[in-house]
């Protein structure tokens, strides 16, 4: 007997991207659509078939690679305060639907055009590189210092926030970084230590950035502890279930991260 076999045809995904890092793609945009309709990140998760430590840090990566933030937390009123989408937020969404249906076009089009595809399946895919670090803020080179063997970059977030890096002069020169280039800057959570009121305390570390506790989520060993810095850029830090238990954090509070230069990556296009 013979097989019948299925005929193959072209199949894509949109992705926005921002250097080498995927920024929106049809489930995060979902996630926002959502978001949108129930009002609640808890909700929203659900919905979409996320756990909800998952969908804050969507939504923190999309708020810190976004020029605005698209999600915002309402505190407070009638309802007990709730998440919302920005005006940036909504447009985002709707520019989304409007290239994903071109997108749909095109497709249809060239499907009809090239006929037997065969294995052209190949022919949209595309490489992307992933990264596991949970901070991803975008801003622009400052200031570079050069002494002997390592390079000093100072990187301006886009809500005026300075994030230092030490990297070697090697790295300064393969990645080509000059004054006034855009860059990312990229660490990892578990590289962040928070603490309270450290404004005035002597430490060596050359990055300390204050804000406000976002949102604590306890899991079995350790805990998430995101904290808004300002600018529509939010820091995740890794501690122990331990610390967060004597530090004792609540939503709304003050709070400090710490981190080293020298675990300050730097990423450009």
């Amino acid at each position: 007997m013979s097989k019948t076999k299925d005929p193959i045809g072209i199949e894509g995904s949109i992705w926005f991207q921002k250097s080498q890092n995927r920024f929106l793609g049809g489930d995060r945009i979902e996630l926002l659509e959502r978001i949108e309709e129930l009002g609640s990140i808890n909700s929203a998760a659900k919905a979409v078939g996320i756990s909800y430590k998952t969908a804050w840090h969507l939504v923190n990566m999309m708020n810190n690679l976004s020029d605005k933030p698209l999600v915002e937390r309402m505190t407070g009123g009638k309802g007990g305060g709730g998440t919302v989408l920005t005006r940036e937020g909504r447009q985002v969404v709707e520019k989304y639907r409007i290239v994903q249906d071109e997108h749909r076009k095109f497709l249809e089009n060239l499907e009809e055009r090239l006929g037997e595809t065969g294995n052209l399946y190949q022919f949209l895919r595309r490489i992307s590189m992933r990264i596991s670090a949970r901070n991803t803020f975008a801003g622009t080179i400052a200031d570079i210092v050069k002494g002997a063997v390592n390079s000093e970059i100072t990187i301006t977030l886009n809500g005026g926030q300075h994030i230092v890096s030490v990297i070697t002069n090697g790295a300064v020169d393969n990645l080509g970084l000059k004054e006034g280039m855009s860059a990312y800057a990229i660490i990892k959570s578990n590289a962040v230590i928070v603490g309270r009121d450290l404004h005035n305390t002597k430490l060596s570390t050359r990055n300390i950035m204050c804000g406000t506790v976002q949102r604590v989520i306890d899991g079995p060993v350790s805990s998430e502890v995101d904290i808004d810095i300002g600018g529509g850029n939010i820091i995740s830090a890794i501690i122990t279930k331990t610390s967060s238990r004597k530090l004792g954090f609540k939503e709304g509070e003050h709070a400090c991260t710490i981190f080293k230069a020298s675990d300050v990556i730097i990423g450009v296009n």
